[in-house]
């Protein structure tokens, strides 16, 4: 690979990592609203079937993203910037922490108390969130090459998906676990959340799965990469 070509192959790496770190950070700020993603009154264990927190949606960017990095750039790599999402995390639960502390002004468009109710729980979910986040997405790493390796690079498929289910239920039961345990959310909900956050996310690693195909094929055709051929930055 000439050094034109890694130049080119590390600015497409960085954009993806931003990516990544945005929509993570995002999603534990915008959780504390829920909504129904299916216009059907379903319940299951009492909670409706299709109500989720408005902050799954940004998730399984992540998910489609860390698949995409370990199979163009390997598995270092999407460790990197697992960690590194987990560095955003803490800082930005550092900056939201000192942003409820100091007090609002008298004529502040936001005061004390609307902000408090919006972000007030951010601290304790951050952390619950980057406990869960965490270990899925270092399951879902470990279980993408465990296959990759079986398959010798081959059924980009079946290693998208297997890594993303399993790791996606550690993920939505390790969060509510969390939350439910700090009071935020009733256990009589945890259950039903539950299923609903797992199957909206089962869905969607079926629909990105598209995505990361045409994902793999812009790769390996813009660096001439072969089947299971890595981009080594380095």
């Amino acid at each position: 690979m000439t050094l034109k070509d890694k130049l080119a192959a590390q600015r497409i790496y960085l954009f993806l990592a931003a990516l990544f770190i945005t929509s993570l950070v995002v999603s534990n700020l915008i959780f504390q609203k829920f909504f129904y993603w299916y216009p059907v009154d379903v319940e299951i264990f009492g909670s409706k079937l299709f109500e989720i927190s408005v902050g799954i949606l940004p998730y399984p960017i992540t998910f489609l993203i860390t698949d995409l990095i370990s199979e163009i750039f390997g598995k270092k790599r999407a460790n990197q910037v697992v960690v590194a999402g987990i560095f955003a995390s803490a800082f930005s639960l550092l900056i939201v922490y000192v942003s409820n502390m100091v007090p609002a002004t008298p004529w502040s468009p936001v005061g004390n108390k609307m902000f408090s109710t919006v972000f007030g729980s951010t601290a304790i979910a951050v952390f619950a969130s980057m406990m869960a986040y965490l270990l899925a997405q270092f399951v879902d790493i470990q279980i993408y090459h465990f296959w990759k390796r079986l398959t010798k690079g081959k059924h980009l498929w079946l290693r998208n998906n297997f890594s993303t289910w399993l790791s996606q239920f550690v993920d939505t039961l390790t969060i509510l676990l969390l939350l439910c345990s700090f009071d935020i959310i009733a256990w009589e909900r945890f259950s039903g959340l539950l299923v609903a956050g797992f199957l909206f996310k089962v869905l969607v690693a079926l629909f990105d799965t598209p995505f990361l195909y045409l994902g793999v094929y812009l790769f390996r055709r813009r660096f001439n990469l072969k089947i299971n051929e890595e981009i080594d930055l380095i």
